[in-house]
């Protein structure tokens, strides 16, 4: 659609010229329920009035600008007083604004389509009751499908929202709300960007609570607490923990932070169908639903929505009340977001192991994307909407958080936390961009910020750490150096300011820290001074406490203990980082990968962390189906549903351990006799001693059954009959395309790449249900067409369903030369397709680049 891309020049040309002063957006949302269709209009999308009027300055009286709107027709439109014709000044997703005044008042009456893919209106109909569910998702750019507006982080504004809605509905915003004369009326809010306003309504289920905080002057705050969710979901719904991680984090921020919540209101919306994890929404915070847990889950599932809640309402001050002024410095609240998620974690909750969570899950987020041709500077060159949709990464996610946690180091606490209040107070209710940051931090900790941002947030690239030990004939260190290098593509070497632990067995046979130094890193070799003349140590850990962000490198010695002892090494955060260290090899083909998997099959048994067991099975899981020889695939397939086996019967009954091992068990499960247990278990036919297998895990070992032949279309109806749910649709979506049939993948790709009939949640089951690792030959015929539709996909379908199938469906399984030739060749003969179309592949191209090359060191191995 013209226009459909803003522009960082065009955005940077409208803030120039506009000030907005106020938003007033009507919605009529009573057309979402019931037949509304018009007669005889299959494919027109179901409609719902939007109403905008918009007053705004114009700094050149004359000038020439657009409005922004997504919209299937517009009804009216008024500049000043004077009605325009919306067909010659709307084109499908601008309105052209012509001879501005000074002041001016914009009036847009509009039909807008609700969403199926979770971008902009998204409407749900609830299989297991009938009832429909709506939720606004905007970020980067999805407001201008529900209302008018000037759709760029800058232009803030206050809005004020009035809806109509279906009796019998509630309805939810930014600000407080009443329902007066069948008409919601919400209070105005504080002014804020067009991407952070929310709307949702319907029959939800609502809870609430209340924080109260008395500050030092005597003052005292009140905020009310609100969570809901879908009345099906109602039983399961443990608020009274989601509130009371909300009031631990509140107390947390506003100890730290020294700036009283600005929001008013603070709800919390669980909602179907959704795309992210979660959206900062001031005022209503909206989360994916997976967040209520059906089933019984590990405490990792807790800790995971813990550092969500924590996350989000972190954004409140970085990202809401501070905003980045283009999406160049999405970072400034995502980084911040993500690091405070843990630290906030860590400092405020029972997960106190949090730290080991971020060192082990998602700093291997960043590691992988970092290494990819796409990887980017965390202050990334965002050139328009397109860029900056793809750019929700784990470059500024992950990364950017890891590189606060080293400038936490690096500037001290104090300083840091004191820098971000200074920022809050300067900058409040305006946007920033990386300079404004950088400016108070170096007032506060007087070190030089400049050359710190040049290393760390201007360059891109991950740099090794690697020990290099020399031992005196009687046994102790002479000398010790890290080594520091970086790729050739990306060869900036940085400051790192890291711990080094010397390791050893204790008489009681475990491995024990018995040295630590702190050092500046700084070029190719530096020299650890203190640890000199220390006993020679078993295993050197370079970035230990995890300070810095590199990719942790052994010498010969450390690496031969690993082998042996990684199982005895006591602390924890130790013992995950030379996991994540161990798995780096691997993905660079530096470790075979049936040398890591026999790892994990000798010593994941031990690990106490739930998190890292976790993460261990999911990394066994892809070294297996990525990394290993073809060759030996089904052997090590055989080795992992062994042991996993075998723990699981080990497992305490009952506990958390026990539940994740039948989950990896479920996960490589191929044989017969694995196959049968897992029927057994699910007909009750067979018994592991404390494992209740809930409906949730029903599915989890459905999908397998299902992807082997054993569970046909009629059992999997059965089930969903059982579980006729939003979930248990979702659940038998993607068992119904794991089937191994020619005609079943052929349905499934139909379903998804020839329609557009399917939800987002749905496209994503089905794709996940279609590309299983053992049907790689049935899969082989997709290669192509893949290639021959991705183009076609991108140009018609929303840009997250594009995501989704381009991503998805990229035929990672033919892990072959062939493939790889194949990439090629498209990339050559699509130089000018869309860049961020372009992107997707180049990064699907390097992950199969890579698993070709872990192969053929695997194969060397052999």
């Amino acid at each position: 659609m013209p226009g459909e891309n803003l522009s960082r020049d065009e955005a940077r040309e409208r803030a120039a010229l506009l000030s907005v002063d106020s938003y007033e957006v009507s919605l009529d949302l009573r057309s979402a329920v019931g037949d509304t269709e018009p007669e005889g209009a299959v494919d027109a999308p179901r409609t719902f009035r939007s109403v905008t009027t918009l007053r705004f300055r114009c700094a050149e009286p004359g000038a020439t600008s657009f409005a922004d709107l997504i919209a299937p027709s517009v009804t009216a439109v008024s500049l000043n007083g004077k009605d325009l014709d919306p067909g010659d000044v709307f084109d499908g997703s601008r309105i052209r604004l012509e001879d501005l005044a000074a002041e001016n008042e914009l009036v847009v009456d509009a039909q807008c389509a609700y969403s199926r893919t979770g971008e902009g209106m998204h409407r749900f109909v609830d299989p297991e009751d009938g009832e429909v569910y709506l939720y606004t998702q905007y970020e980067p750019a999805d407001s201008r499908r529900v209302f008018a507006n000037f759709e760029q982080p800058d232009l803030k504004a206050p809005f004020r929202f009035e809806v109509r809605a279906p009796e019998g509905w509630t309805v939810w915003s930014n600000g407080a709300g009443e329902l007066s004369d069948g008409v919601w009326r919400f209070a105005e809010t504080k002014p804020i960007s067009t991407y952070i306003t929310a709307v949702a309504a319907g029959p939800y289920h609502y809870v609430t609570d209340s924080y109260s905080r008395t500050f030092d002057d005597g003052t005292t705050l009140e905020i009310p607490l609100g969570a809901m969710c879908r009345k099906g979901l109602a039983p399961h719904f443990d608020s009274d923990d989601v509130f009371l991680v909300t009031k631990q984090g509140l107390d947390f921020f506003h100890d730290h932070f020294d700036y009283p919540y600005p929001f008013g209101k603070y709800d919390q919306a669980f909602v179907p169908e959704y795309n992210l994890g979660a959206m900062e929404n001031p005022g209503l915070v909206t989360f994916r639903e997976e967040f209520i847990f059906r089933g019984k889950v590990t405490q990792a599932s807790y800790e995971g929505r813990a550092n969500v809640v924590l996350h989000e309402m972190a954004h409140m001050w970085f990202g809401d009340l501070v905003t980045m002024e283009w999406w160049d410095d999405l970072w400034l609240k995502e980084s911040f977001a993500d690091f405070m998620g843990a630290f906030s974690l860590v400092g405020a909750t029972r997960f106190e192991d949090g730290w080991i969570t971020f060192a082990n899950r998602r700093k291997a987020w960043a590691y992988r994307a970092d290494q990819l041709p796409s990887t980017h500077p965390v202050t990334a060159d965002i050139r328009d909407l397109q860029d900056a949709k793809l750019n929700f990464d784990g470059i500024t996610y992950a990364k950017g958080a890891s590189v606060l946690k080293q400038l936490v180091a690096y500037v001290g606490q104090d300083a840091f936390l004191e820098g971000a209040r200074r920022y809050f107070k300067r900058n409040a209710y305006g946007n920033t961009r990386l300079g404004d940051l950088l400016s108070v931090l170096e007032e506060t900790s007087g070190r030089d910020m400049a050359a710190w941002a040049r290393s760390w947030l201007q360059t891109a690239g991950v740099n090794s750490l690697t020990p290099q030990v020399i031992l005196s004939s009687e046994g102790r260190v002479t000398e010790l150096a890290i080594l520091q290098d970086a790729p050739e593509s990306h060869p900036e070497l940085r400051p790192h300011r890291v711990a080094v632990g010397l390791y050893r067995r204790s008489p009681e046979g475990t491995v024990e820290r018995y040295a630590r130094a702190e050092v500046d890193v700084d070029g190719p070799r530096t020299i650890v001074a203190e640890l000199v003349g220390a006993d020679a140590p078993e295993l050197v850990l370079v970035n230990d406490d995890d300070l810095t962000y590199c990719k942790i490198r052994f010498d010969e010695g450390s690496l031969a203990t690993l082998r042996e002892r990684l199982g005895e090494i006591t602390d924890p955060l130790a013992r995950a980082l030379c996991w994540s260290a161990l798995w780096n090899l691997t993905r660079d083909a530096l470790m075979p990968a049936r040398d890591f998997i026999g790892l994990v099959l000798r010593f994941a048994g031990r690990e106490s962390d739930i998190g890292v067991l976790q993460m261990l099975h999911a990394w066994a899981t892809s070294a297996l189906t990525h990394y290993a020889a073809p060759d030996w695939r089904a052997e090590g397939g055989r080795l992992l549903a062994e042991g996993a086996l075998r723990e699981l019967r080990l497992a305490e009954p009952g506990s958390q351990h026990q539940l994740t091992w039948a989950r990896f068990l479920a996960a490589v499960a191929s044989s017969e006799a694995d196959l049968q247990l897992l029927q057994g278990l699910l007909e009750g036919t067979a018994k592991i001693d404390g494992l209740e297998v809930d409906q949730e895990l029903r599915w989890a070992f459905l999908e397998p059954l299902a992807a082997h032949g054993v569970a046909d279309e009629s059992t999997l109806a059965a089930e969903l009959a059982r579980d006729d749910t939003a979930s248990g649709k979702r659940h038998q979506v993607r068992c119904l395309a794991a089937r191994p049939s020619a005609a079943v993948k052929a349905q499934a790709w139909a379903s998804v790449v020839e329609s557009d009939a399917l939800s987002n949640a749905l496209v994503e089951a089905t794709i996940a249900g279609f590309t299983q690792p053992s049907q790689r030959e049935l899969l082989t015929p997709y290669a192509a067409k893949y290639f021959a539709a991705i183009e076609r996909i991108w140009a018609e379908r929303s840009i997250q369903i594009g995501m989704d199938v381009v991503k998805g469906l990229f035929p990672s399984l033919q892990d072959s030369q062939e493939t790889l030739d194949a990439t090629d060749a498209w990339l050559t003969a699509h130089e000018d397709a869309a860049p961020a179309l372009r992107r997707l592949v180049l990064e699907a191209r390097d992950d199969l680049a890579r698993a070709l090359r872990g192969q053929a060191c695997d194969v060397a191995a052999g």
